[in-house]
């Protein structure tokens, strides 16, 4: 399955919608599957070579897809624990 027309993804869900295990995508691409999986969860970012080869791999251009941040997760607002009983 392709990408619809205007989509951004992460780069995990380009590799789902092509029906790819991390393994497979891997090869295609050129890189490890601990690399792969690195870039998927933010932990690392692929050059532009390798950026490239994603493109063609997932037929999906650079400026739709969505990498995340490496404190992806941990930045949500969490309520403040309230103190029971006074002061």
């Amino acid at each position: 399955m392709n990408v619809p027309k205007g989509m951004k993804v992460t780069l995990k869900m380009a590799r789902e919608l092509k029906d790819y295990t991390q393994i497979k995508a891997a090869n295609l691409i050129g890189v490890s599957v601990d690399t792969l999986g690195n870039y998927e969860r933010g932990k690392s970012y692929p050059d532009i070579p390798v950026l490239r080869k994603i493109e063609e791999v997932y037929q999906v251009p650079y400026h739709r897809i969505i990498f995340l941040p490496l404190d992806f997760g941990l930045t949500e607002n969490k309520p403040e624990p309230t103190q029971e009983g006074g002061e």
